[in-house]
Protein backbone atom coordinates (compact mmCIF):
# COMPACT_ATOMS: atom_id res chain seq x y z
CA UNK A 1 0.00 0.00 0.00
CA UNK A 2 1.17 3.93 -0.66
CA UNK A 3 1.61 5.24 3.01
CA UNK A 4 0.74 8.85 3.29
CA UNK A 5 1.10 9.93 6.85
CA UNK A 6 2.89 12.61 9.35
CA UNK A 7 4.04 11.29 12.49
CA UNK A 8 2.42 10.14 15.29
CA UNK A 9 3.98 12.07 18.24
CA UNK A 10 2.91 13.64 21.51
CA UNK A 11 3.71 17.74 20.81
CA UNK A 12 3.36 21.21 22.60
CA UNK A 13 4.31 23.30 19.46
CA UNK A 14 4.40 27.17 19.51
CA UNK A 15 3.35 28.55 16.52
CA UNK A 16 2.56 32.63 15.50
CA UNK A 17 -0.44 33.01 14.37
CA UNK A 18 -0.94 33.94 10.72
CA UNK A 19 2.49 32.45 9.57
CA UNK A 20 2.90 28.75 8.60
CA UNK A 21 6.70 28.54 10.09
CA UNK A 22 7.68 26.01 13.01
CA UNK A 23 9.87 27.70 15.30
CA UNK A 24 13.29 26.80 16.11
CA UNK A 25 14.07 24.69 19.47
CA UNK A 26 14.11 27.26 22.40
CA UNK A 27 11.56 30.34 23.19
CA UNK A 28 9.25 31.68 20.48
CA UNK A 29 9.54 35.44 20.25
CA UNK A 30 6.28 36.87 18.32
CA UNK A 31 5.99 40.27 16.76
CA UNK A 32 4.14 42.62 18.69
CA UNK A 33 0.41 42.51 18.82
CA UNK A 34 0.64 38.51 17.47
CA UNK A 35 -0.45 36.04 19.97
CA UNK A 36 0.94 32.71 20.54
CA UNK A 37 -0.87 29.66 19.69
CA UNK A 38 0.10 26.05 20.35
CA UNK A 39 -0.45 23.35 19.15
CA UNK A 40 -1.14 20.48 21.86
CA UNK A 41 -1.31 16.74 21.46
CA UNK A 42 -0.79 14.52 18.78
CA UNK A 43 -0.11 15.27 14.93
CA UNK A 44 -3.03 13.57 12.70
CA UNK A 45 -2.28 10.60 10.56
CA UNK A 46 -3.82 10.65 7.32
CA UNK A 47 -5.47 6.85 6.33
CA UNK A 48 -2.98 4.88 3.45
CA UNK A 49 -4.51 5.23 -0.07
CA UNK A 50 -5.57 2.22 -1.34
CA UNK A 51 -3.70 0.17 -4.05
CA UNK A 52 -5.09 0.21 -8.04
CA UNK A 53 -6.20 -3.02 -9.78
CA UNK A 54 -3.92 -4.24 -12.34
CA UNK A 55 -5.13 -4.52 -15.46
CA UNK A 56 -6.53 -7.77 -17.39
CA UNK A 57 -4.55 -9.93 -19.74
CA UNK A 58 -5.64 -9.39 -23.32
CA UNK A 59 -6.32 -12.08 -25.17
CA UNK A 60 -4.51 -14.29 -27.35
CA UNK A 61 -3.97 -13.45 -30.88
CA UNK A 62 -4.98 -16.37 -33.24
CA UNK A 63 -3.89 -17.71 -36.58
CA UNK A 64 -5.98 -20.25 -38.55
CA UNK A 65 -6.62 -21.82 -41.67
CA UNK A 66 -10.30 -22.55 -42.38
CA UNK A 67 -10.55 -25.99 -44.32
CA UNK A 68 -14.15 -27.09 -43.35
CA UNK A 69 -13.53 -28.23 -39.55
CA UNK A 70 -15.20 -27.35 -36.58
CA UNK A 71 -13.07 -25.11 -34.79
CA UNK A 72 -14.37 -23.41 -31.34
CA UNK A 73 -12.01 -20.69 -30.00
CA UNK A 74 -12.39 -18.77 -26.51
CA UNK A 75 -9.89 -15.43 -27.28
CA UNK A 76 -11.41 -13.52 -24.58
CA UNK A 77 -9.70 -10.80 -22.68
CA UNK A 78 -9.20 -10.66 -18.53
CA UNK A 79 -11.13 -8.97 -16.13
CA UNK A 80 -9.20 -6.22 -14.42
CA UNK A 81 -8.94 -5.91 -10.70
CA UNK A 82 -10.79 -3.87 -8.30
CA UNK A 83 -8.91 -1.05 -6.32
CA UNK A 84 -8.03 -1.72 -2.81
CA UNK A 85 -10.68 0.50 -0.48
CA UNK A 86 -8.74 3.48 1.22
CA UNK A 87 -7.79 3.53 4.68
CA UNK A 88 -10.01 6.12 7.39
CA UNK A 89 -8.03 9.13 8.61
CA UNK A 90 -6.73 8.36 12.73
CA UNK A 91 -8.52 10.54 15.44
CA UNK A 92 -5.75 12.60 17.40
CA UNK A 93 -5.22 12.13 20.86
CA UNK A 94 -7.64 14.96 22.50
CA UNK A 95 -7.74 15.86 26.31
CA UNK A 96 -8.42 18.89 28.58
CA UNK A 97 -6.80 21.72 26.88
CA UNK A 98 -6.89 24.30 29.66
CA UNK A 99 -4.31 22.73 31.15
CA UNK A 100 -2.30 24.58 28.94
CA UNK A 101 -2.54 27.66 30.91
CA UNK A 102 -1.30 30.36 29.78
CA UNK A 103 -0.89 29.25 25.81
CA UNK A 104 -3.62 29.78 22.91
CA UNK A 105 -4.42 26.84 21.83
CA UNK A 106 -5.25 24.85 18.58
CA UNK A 107 -6.61 21.42 19.12
CA UNK A 108 -5.66 18.91 16.88
CA UNK A 109 -6.76 17.78 13.21
CA UNK A 110 -8.19 15.01 12.28
CA UNK A 111 -6.73 13.04 9.57
CA UNK A 112 -7.34 12.69 5.99
CA UNK A 113 -9.46 9.62 4.97
CA UNK A 114 -7.23 7.60 2.13
CA UNK A 115 -8.68 7.80 -1.60
CA UNK A 116 -9.59 4.46 -3.18
CA UNK A 117 -7.47 2.24 -5.64
CA UNK A 118 -8.52 2.84 -9.32
CA UNK A 119 -9.69 -0.14 -10.90
CA UNK A 120 -7.79 -2.24 -13.52
CA UNK A 121 -8.87 -1.91 -17.25
CA UNK A 122 -10.36 -5.10 -18.87
CA UNK A 123 -8.45 -7.18 -21.64
CA UNK A 124 -9.10 -6.76 -25.08
CA UNK A 125 -10.16 -9.39 -26.85
CA UNK A 126 -7.65 -11.42 -28.92
CA UNK A 127 -7.68 -10.80 -32.56
CA UNK A 128 -8.71 -13.47 -35.42
CA UNK A 129 -6.70 -13.91 -38.49
CA UNK A 130 -8.52 -17.20 -41.14
CA UNK A 131 -6.71 -18.18 -44.62
CA UNK A 132 -9.17 -19.58 -46.00
CA UNK A 133 -9.63 -21.11 -49.89
CA UNK A 134 -13.66 -21.15 -49.88
CA UNK A 135 -15.35 -18.36 -47.79
CA UNK A 136 -18.13 -20.50 -46.35
CA UNK A 137 -15.75 -22.98 -44.34
CA UNK A 138 -15.79 -19.78 -42.16
CA UNK A 139 -19.21 -20.62 -41.14
CA UNK A 140 -18.11 -23.51 -39.27
CA UNK A 141 -15.72 -21.50 -37.01
CA UNK A 142 -17.21 -20.32 -33.40
CA UNK A 143 -14.84 -17.67 -31.86
CA UNK A 144 -15.45 -15.74 -28.53
CA UNK A 145 -13.33 -12.79 -28.31
CA UNK A 146 -14.55 -10.52 -25.62
CA UNK A 147 -13.10 -7.78 -23.85
CA UNK A 148 -12.62 -8.28 -19.81
CA UNK A 149 -14.39 -6.02 -17.43
CA UNK A 150 -12.76 -3.50 -16.14
CA UNK A 151 -12.32 -3.12 -12.05
CA UNK A 152 -14.29 -1.46 -9.49
CA UNK A 153 -12.52 1.73 -8.07
CA UNK A 154 -11.73 1.22 -4.21
CA UNK A 155 -14.04 3.24 -2.02
CA UNK A 156 -12.65 6.46 -0.26
CA UNK A 157 -12.67 6.42 3.43
CA UNK A 158 -13.39 8.88 5.91
CA UNK A 159 -11.77 11.58 7.23
CA UNK A 160 -11.46 11.68 11.29
CA UNK A 161 -13.21 14.45 13.37
CA UNK A 162 -10.75 17.02 15.03
CA UNK A 163 -10.40 17.62 18.44
CA UNK A 164 -12.91 20.40 20.06
CA UNK A 165 -12.33 22.02 22.69
CA UNK A 166 -13.74 21.66 26.30
CA UNK A 167 -13.49 25.34 27.15
CA UNK A 168 -12.75 27.83 24.37
CA UNK A 169 -12.19 30.73 26.65
CA UNK A 170 -9.97 31.16 30.27
CA UNK A 171 -8.65 33.75 32.28
CA UNK A 172 -5.45 33.90 33.49
CA UNK A 173 -3.56 36.57 36.25
CA UNK A 174 -0.74 38.09 35.02
CA UNK A 175 1.33 40.46 37.21
CA UNK A 176 3.99 42.72 36.86
CA UNK A 177 5.91 44.03 39.80
CA UNK A 178 7.81 42.46 43.34
CA UNK A 179 4.52 41.74 45.88
CA UNK A 180 3.92 44.13 48.05
CA UNK A 181 5.25 47.03 46.12
CA UNK A 182 3.73 50.02 44.51
CA UNK A 183 4.64 49.18 41.29
CA UNK A 184 3.03 46.23 41.57
CA UNK A 185 0.23 45.58 38.59
CA UNK A 186 -2.10 42.49 37.79
CA UNK A 187 -4.29 42.10 35.13
CA UNK A 188 -6.73 39.52 33.64
CA UNK A 189 -4.94 38.01 30.58
CA UNK A 190 -7.50 35.93 27.91
CA UNK A 191 -6.23 32.68 27.03
CA UNK A 192 -8.85 30.53 23.78
CA UNK A 193 -9.33 27.49 22.29
CA UNK A 194 -9.77 26.71 18.67
CA UNK A 195 -11.31 23.45 17.64
CA UNK A 196 -9.17 21.29 15.28
CA UNK A 197 -10.45 20.55 11.77
CA UNK A 198 -12.15 17.31 10.71
CA UNK A 199 -9.86 15.51 8.02
CA UNK A 200 -11.23 15.06 4.30
CA UNK A 201 -12.96 12.12 3.00
CA UNK A 202 -11.02 10.33 0.58
CA UNK A 203 -12.28 10.09 -3.06
CA UNK A 204 -13.23 7.55 -4.77
CA UNK A 205 -11.32 5.26 -7.33
CA UNK A 206 -11.59 5.15 -10.81
CA UNK A 207 -13.31 2.13 -12.45
CA UNK A 208 -11.60 0.25 -15.58
CA UNK A 209 -12.74 0.71 -18.85
CA UNK A 210 -13.78 -2.14 -20.05
CA UNK A 211 -11.35 -4.23 -23.25
CA UNK A 212 -12.99 -4.03 -26.83
CA UNK A 213 -13.28 -7.11 -28.88
CA UNK A 214 -10.91 -8.73 -31.00
CA UNK A 215 -10.72 -7.85 -34.33
CA UNK A 216 -11.15 -10.93 -38.01
CA UNK A 217 -8.97 -10.43 -40.08
CA UNK A 218 -9.42 -12.71 -43.33
CA UNK A 219 -7.32 -13.61 -46.24
CA UNK A 220 -8.14 -15.49 -49.69
CA UNK A 221 -5.64 -17.79 -49.85
CA UNK A 222 -2.71 -20.08 -48.45
CA UNK A 223 0.11 -18.44 -48.09
CA UNK A 224 1.28 -16.59 -45.20
CA UNK A 225 1.39 -12.48 -45.88
CA UNK A 226 4.93 -11.37 -45.45
CA UNK A 227 5.09 -8.76 -42.30
CA UNK A 228 4.95 -4.98 -42.97
CA UNK A 229 7.05 -2.45 -43.75
CA UNK A 230 5.38 0.34 -44.21
CA UNK A 231 8.16 3.23 -43.02
CA UNK A 232 11.92 3.13 -42.67
CA UNK A 233 14.26 6.18 -40.61
CA UNK A 234 17.55 6.78 -42.73
CA UNK A 235 20.56 8.67 -42.92
CA UNK A 236 20.59 11.69 -45.57
CA UNK A 237 23.76 10.35 -46.15
CA UNK A 238 22.86 6.80 -46.65
CA UNK A 239 20.02 7.81 -49.02
CA UNK A 240 22.57 9.09 -51.68
CA UNK A 241 24.33 5.62 -52.23
CA UNK A 242 21.42 3.11 -52.69
CA UNK A 243 17.77 2.68 -53.18
CA UNK A 244 15.52 1.76 -50.49
CA UNK A 245 12.47 -0.70 -51.03
CA UNK A 246 8.85 -0.19 -48.23
CA UNK A 247 5.83 -2.77 -48.58
CA UNK A 248 2.73 -3.26 -46.88
CA UNK A 249 -0.61 -5.43 -46.67
CA UNK A 250 -3.08 -3.06 -47.70
CA UNK A 251 -6.93 -3.92 -46.01
CA UNK A 252 -10.52 -3.03 -47.08
CA UNK A 253 -12.38 -2.68 -43.49
CA UNK A 254 -16.01 -4.13 -44.23
CA UNK A 255 -18.60 -4.48 -41.73
CA UNK A 256 -20.66 -8.29 -40.18
CA UNK A 257 -17.91 -10.46 -39.25
CA UNK A 258 -20.50 -12.56 -37.17
CA UNK A 259 -22.48 -13.15 -40.29
CA UNK A 260 -19.01 -15.00 -41.59
CA UNK A 261 -18.54 -17.12 -38.79
CA UNK A 262 -20.71 -19.55 -36.77
CA UNK A 263 -23.35 -18.64 -34.90
CA UNK A 264 -23.38 -17.20 -31.48
CA UNK A 265 -19.47 -15.47 -32.17
CA UNK A 266 -19.23 -12.47 -29.97
CA UNK A 267 -16.52 -10.58 -32.09
CA UNK A 268 -16.24 -6.94 -32.78
CA UNK A 269 -18.83 -6.17 -36.23
CA UNK A 270 -16.11 -4.35 -38.00
CA UNK A 271 -13.34 -6.90 -39.94
CA UNK A 272 -10.59 -6.34 -42.47
CA UNK A 273 -10.28 -7.86 -45.93
CA UNK A 274 -6.81 -8.28 -47.57
CA UNK A 275 -6.88 -7.00 -51.21
CA UNK A 276 -3.43 -6.87 -51.95
CA UNK A 277 0.11 -6.30 -51.00
CA UNK A 278 2.03 -2.69 -51.95
CA UNK A 279 5.33 -1.73 -52.80
CA UNK A 280 7.33 1.42 -53.48
CA UNK A 281 10.99 1.86 -54.05
CA UNK A 282 12.76 5.06 -52.94
CA UNK A 283 15.75 6.97 -54.78
CA UNK A 284 16.90 10.52 -54.10
CA UNK A 285 18.49 12.54 -56.13
CA UNK A 286 21.06 15.31 -54.95
CA UNK A 287 21.18 18.86 -56.70
CA UNK A 288 22.09 21.20 -53.94
CA UNK A 289 25.44 22.59 -53.94
CA UNK A 290 26.87 21.31 -50.85
CA UNK A 291 28.15 17.68 -50.24
CA UNK A 292 25.33 15.35 -49.27
CA UNK A 293 28.41 14.08 -46.58
CA UNK A 294 27.99 17.86 -45.18
CA UNK A 295 24.34 15.99 -43.61
CA UNK A 296 25.53 13.05 -42.29
CA UNK A 297 23.74 13.82 -39.10
CA UNK A 298 20.79 14.08 -40.38
CA UNK A 299 17.90 11.56 -40.61
CA UNK A 300 15.06 11.59 -42.55
CA UNK A 301 11.57 9.39 -42.77
CA UNK A 302 10.09 7.58 -45.76
CA UNK A 303 6.68 6.56 -45.32
CA UNK A 304 5.10 4.37 -47.92
CA UNK A 305 1.08 5.50 -48.86
CA UNK A 306 -2.09 3.89 -50.23
CA UNK A 307 -1.38 4.96 -53.58
CA UNK A 308 2.37 3.39 -53.53
CA UNK A 309 4.37 6.30 -53.30
CA UNK A 310 6.80 7.33 -51.00
CA UNK A 311 6.60 10.84 -48.49
CA UNK A 312 10.11 12.02 -47.17
CA UNK A 313 9.76 13.83 -44.26
CA UNK A 314 12.45 16.24 -43.24
CA UNK A 315 13.92 16.86 -39.78
CA UNK A 316 12.26 19.99 -38.11
CA UNK A 317 16.08 21.60 -37.97
CA UNK A 318 16.83 21.29 -41.75
CA UNK A 319 14.77 23.53 -44.44
CA UNK A 320 14.83 21.98 -47.77
CA UNK A 321 13.24 22.84 -51.52
CA UNK A 322 12.74 19.69 -53.57
CA UNK A 323 10.56 18.13 -56.21
CA UNK A 324 8.82 14.98 -56.21
CA UNK A 325 7.78 12.33 -59.76
CA UNK A 326 6.69 8.68 -59.01
CA UNK A 327 6.97 6.34 -62.27
CA UNK A 328 5.19 3.29 -61.54
CA UNK A 329 6.23 2.17 -58.22
CA UNK A 330 9.35 4.38 -58.34
CA UNK A 331 9.47 7.74 -56.22
CA UNK A 332 12.30 10.14 -57.08
CA UNK A 333 12.68 12.93 -54.81
CA UNK A 334 15.45 15.64 -56.39
CA UNK A 335 16.68 17.74 -53.37
CA UNK A 336 17.36 21.36 -54.86
CA UNK A 337 18.55 23.32 -51.66
CA UNK A 338 19.14 22.52 -48.03
CA UNK A 339 19.58 24.70 -45.61
CA UNK A 340 20.45 24.13 -41.67
CA UNK A 341 17.31 26.23 -39.81
CA UNK A 342 19.92 28.04 -37.62
CA UNK A 343 21.41 29.62 -41.29
CA UNK A 344 18.04 31.27 -41.60
CA UNK A 345 17.99 33.70 -39.30
CA UNK A 346 21.28 35.69 -39.38
CA UNK A 347 20.32 38.70 -40.45
CA UNK A 348 21.95 41.87 -39.13
CA UNK A 349 21.85 45.24 -40.00
CA UNK A 350 24.81 46.45 -42.21
CA UNK A 351 24.04 50.16 -42.81
CA UNK A 352 21.95 52.88 -41.80
CA UNK A 353 22.58 56.00 -44.71
CA UNK A 354 21.53 59.21 -45.90
CA UNK A 355 18.04 61.04 -45.40
CA UNK A 356 14.89 62.58 -47.06
CA UNK A 357 13.80 60.29 -49.59
CA UNK A 358 17.02 58.90 -50.20
CA UNK A 359 17.45 57.22 -46.13
CA UNK A 360 17.83 53.24 -46.26
CA UNK A 361 18.55 50.58 -44.23
CA UNK A 362 21.13 47.51 -45.29
CA UNK A 363 20.26 44.27 -44.20
CA UNK A 364 23.13 41.54 -44.42
CA UNK A 365 22.57 37.65 -44.64
CA UNK A 366 25.53 36.21 -42.53
CA UNK A 367 24.63 32.75 -43.54
CA UNK A 368 24.94 33.76 -47.13
CA UNK A 369 21.92 31.95 -47.91
CA UNK A 370 19.48 34.72 -49.63
CA UNK A 371 20.06 33.52 -53.38
CA UNK A 372 17.66 30.42 -52.32
CA UNK A 373 15.60 31.62 -49.17
CA UNK A 374 12.66 33.86 -50.23
CA UNK A 375 12.57 37.02 -47.99
CA UNK A 376 10.20 39.62 -47.21
CA UNK A 377 10.00 42.62 -44.53
CA UNK A 378 8.25 44.20 -41.94
CA UNK A 379 8.94 47.81 -40.50
CA UNK A 380 7.89 50.23 -37.50
CA UNK A 381 9.63 53.17 -37.58
CA UNK A 382 9.18 55.54 -35.11
CA UNK A 383 10.94 58.94 -34.42
CA UNK A 384 11.43 62.18 -32.61
CA UNK A 385 13.45 65.48 -32.84
CA UNK A 386 14.68 66.15 -29.55
CA UNK A 387 17.47 63.82 -27.29
CA UNK A 388 15.75 63.12 -24.00
CA UNK A 389 17.17 59.89 -22.52
CA UNK A 390 13.31 58.73 -22.55
CA UNK A 391 12.28 57.37 -26.05
CA UNK A 392 9.06 57.60 -26.26
CA UNK A 393 8.31 58.97 -30.09
CA UNK A 394 5.20 58.08 -32.08
CA UNK A 395 5.13 55.40 -34.50
CA UNK A 396 4.91 56.70 -37.80
CA UNK A 397 4.87 53.73 -40.19
CA UNK A 398 4.24 50.13 -39.71
CA UNK A 399 3.21 47.33 -42.17
CA UNK A 400 5.18 45.63 -44.85
CA UNK A 401 7.61 46.98 -47.27
CA UNK A 402 6.49 47.03 -50.87
CA UNK A 403 8.38 44.62 -53.09
CA UNK A 404 9.86 47.57 -55.12
CA UNK A 405 11.46 49.08 -52.35
CA UNK A 406 13.70 46.16 -51.25
CA UNK A 407 16.23 45.65 -53.73
CA UNK A 408 19.05 43.14 -53.15
CA UNK A 409 22.81 42.21 -54.24
CA UNK A 410 24.28 39.09 -53.31
CA UNK A 411 23.23 38.70 -49.57
CA UNK A 412 22.51 42.48 -49.21
CA UNK A 413 19.15 43.44 -48.60
CA UNK A 414 18.47 47.55 -48.95
CA UNK A 415 14.86 48.89 -47.78
CA UNK A 416 14.28 52.33 -49.13
CA UNK A 417 12.99 53.92 -45.90
CA UNK A 418 12.65 57.12 -47.35
CA UNK A 419 10.07 56.05 -49.89
CA UNK A 420 7.62 54.77 -47.28
CA UNK A 421 4.92 56.82 -46.39
CA UNK A 422 6.51 58.62 -43.32
CA UNK A 423 6.20 62.74 -42.75
CA UNK A 424 9.49 64.05 -44.68
CA UNK A 425 10.26 65.65 -41.65
CA UNK A 426 11.06 62.42 -39.74
CA UNK A 427 13.71 61.78 -42.58
CA UNK A 428 15.73 65.00 -41.80
CA UNK A 429 19.27 64.70 -40.40
CA UNK A 430 19.77 64.71 -36.83
CA UNK A 431 16.39 63.24 -35.79
CA UNK A 432 16.37 60.36 -33.45
CA UNK A 433 14.89 57.02 -35.24
CA UNK A 434 13.74 54.25 -33.63
CA UNK A 435 13.54 51.50 -36.15
CA UNK A 436 11.94 47.45 -35.81
CA UNK A 437 12.35 45.11 -39.15
CA UNK A 438 10.78 41.82 -38.89
CA UNK A 439 12.29 39.41 -41.53
CA UNK A 440 10.15 36.79 -42.92
CA UNK A 441 11.94 33.98 -44.70
CA UNK A 442 10.43 30.74 -46.12
CA UNK A 443 11.40 28.15 -48.23
CA UNK A 444 10.21 24.58 -48.84
CA UNK A 445 6.62 25.17 -47.03
CA UNK A 446 8.51 26.20 -43.97
CA UNK A 447 8.66 29.46 -42.57
CA UNK A 448 10.51 31.61 -39.83
CA UNK A 449 11.00 35.48 -38.34
CA UNK A 450 13.38 37.05 -37.23
CA UNK A 451 13.27 40.74 -35.43
CA UNK A 452 16.20 43.20 -35.98
CA UNK A 453 16.25 46.11 -33.93
CA UNK A 454 18.41 49.67 -34.66
CA UNK A 455 17.88 52.99 -33.49
CA UNK A 456 20.05 55.96 -33.47
CA UNK A 457 20.20 59.97 -35.55
CA UNK A 458 20.17 60.29 -38.96
CA UNK A 459 23.03 61.27 -40.25
CA UNK A 460 23.21 65.00 -41.39
CA UNK A 461 24.72 65.61 -45.20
Amino acid sequence: MHKSFRYQLPVLLTFCLFTNLLPATGAVVCPTGVKELKIAGYYDRDGSNGRSGRDGRSGTNQTINADGSAVNLDLSGKDGEDGEDGEPGSRPSCRNYREEGRDNINAPNGGDGGSGGDGGNGGSGGNLTVYYGNLADLKKIAVRAVGGEGGRGGRGARGAAGCSCRQRRWERESCTGNAGTPNRRCTQKVYRCYDGRDGSDGRDGRNGTPGRLGILSIVNGKEALADDKPTAEIGISQLGNQEFNLSKNKWQIRQGAKSLLAIGSIIADEYREFERRLDGTFKLVWSEKQAITNFANQSVKLSLNDNQQIDIAFPENLWVDGTAKTIETLTEYTVNHAIPKEDVTKLAVGEFANSGQNLSLRIVDLAAKSDVINTQFRVKYRAQDNFDDTFNAPTLYEGEIPADLVSRSYNNFTLALGKLKIPSQALNPGVKVDIEVVAIRSLGGRSAQQKISWQGVIRKR
